[in-house]
C-alpha cells in the first residue's frame, strides 16, 4: 500500500541497526496482508534513549522493537509491562494502547522455538550462556523455566554483571542451578555443557571474526551451539563449534519467532511466515 496520512509507523530502536533484517521482514508481511504500516530502523545512541522514547509519544508511533543496548534502558519510560517483561526485566517490543506505551518481551518464545526438537536432551543438563545483557535475561529465564537445568552458568566479562543477573533470577532457580564465571574461568563449564548460547554481539557484522569462545577444541559432538547473532547467518562461533561436531543453531529462527509474536501484538493478525522467509532468504 502507498504511504499516506493514515500510515502507522513501527520503529526499531537500537545501536547498531544497519544490519537488521526486521524492516525487510515486517514490511514484506505488511505488504502481503495489505496493511497500512511501515517499519523503519532507527539508530539511537544510549545517551539519547530518553529523547527517543519521548519521540515515540510525541509522534504517535504505533509500536516499536528494542534491541541492543536499550532493552533495559527503555523500561523507566513505559507506562506498564506485561508479566513476561516483568519477569525478564527487559523489553524488546513496545505496543501503543491509546496514549499508553506497554512493554513486552517476545524474545522468550522466539528463543525457545528452535530448541523444541532438542528438549529431551536439554532437560536436567548443563547449560552455558555467554553474556549478561538484555538478551541474556530472556534466555536465562527461558532455560530455567523450560528445561530445569542441573547447572546453568552465566559467563560475562565482568563477574559482577553475571552475579547481578543470577540474583535477579534466583526466584526461578528451583534446582539451584545458577552459577557465574568470567570468560577466563569458564572452560570446565563450556566443556561439560550440552547447550552453549551466545547472547553477546560478538561475531555480528561487520566484526565477523569475533567470537565469545575462541578455544575451538573445547567444543564437542555432544553439544548444541546457539548464536543469537543472525547477521551473518553462520558466525565464527557456529562454524568453530560445527567443526568439532556440535549442532549449530543460528539466530534467524529466534528473530522470526519473536517478530511473529510482535507483529500480531501490533496488527492483530498472524504474520505470514512463509512470505517473510521467502523474502529474507
Amino acid at each position: 500500500m502507498p504511504i499516506d496520512g493514515h500510515t502507522k509507523l513501527i520503529v526499531l530502536l537500537g545501536n547498531p541497526v544497519a544490519h537488521s533484517r526486521s524492516p525487510q521482514m515486517h514490511n514484506a508481511a505488511f505488504a502481503a496482508q495489505k496493511l497500512n504500516y511501515v517499519y523503519v530502523a532507527l539508530p539511537v545512541e544510549p545517551a539519547h534513549i530518553s529523547k527517543a522514547m519521548a519521540g515515540l509519544r510525541a509522534l504517535n508511533i504505533a509500536g516499536a522493537n528494542v534491541t541492543i543496548p536499550h532493552k533495559q534502558a527503555v523500561i523507566p519510560f513505559l507506562d506498564e509491562l506485561t508479566e513476561r517483561a516483568k519477569a525478564v526485566g527487559a523489553v524488546n517490543t513496545i505496543v501503543r494502547d491509546g496514549d499508553q506505551l506497554r512493554g513486552d518481551n517476545t524474545d522468550i518464545a522466539g528463543f525457545l522455538q528452535p530448541l523444541e526438537p532438542y528438549a529431551d536432551r536439554l532437560r536436567g543438563s548443563n547449560l552455558v550462556v555467554f553474556g549478561a545483557g538484555g538478551s541474556a535475561r530472556a534466555v536465562v529465564y527461558a532455560l530455567l523455566t523450560t528445561f530445569s537445568p542441573r547447572q546453568l552458568v552465566i559467563v560475562a566479562r565482568r563477574l559482577s554483571q553475571a552475579e547481578e543477573l543470577a540474583q535477579a533470577f534466583a526466584r526461578y532457580d528451583k534446582h539451584h542451578a545458577l552459577r557465574t564465571a568470567t570468560f577466563a574461568e569458564a572452560m570446565p563449564a563450556v566443556r561439560s555443557s550440552r547447550l552453549l548460547v551466545n547472547t553477546t554481539p560478538l561475531g555480528m557484522h561487520p566484526h565477523t571474526d569475533a567470537t565469545p569462545w575462541p578455544r575451538t577444541y573445547d567444543f564437542s559432538s555432544g553439544q548444541i551451539a546457539y548464536d543469537l547473532v543472525y547477521a551473518p547467518p553462520q558466525t565464527r562461533f557456529l562454524s568453530d563449534a560445527a567443526l568439532q561436531g556440535a549442532i549449530p543453531i543460528g539466530g534467524f529462527g529466534m528473530l522470526l519467532g519473536q517478530a511473529a509474536v510482535a507483529y500480531e501484538l501490533w496488527t492483530g493478525q498472524a504474520m505470514p511466515r512463509a512470505v517473510v522467509q521467502a523474502t529474507v532468504g
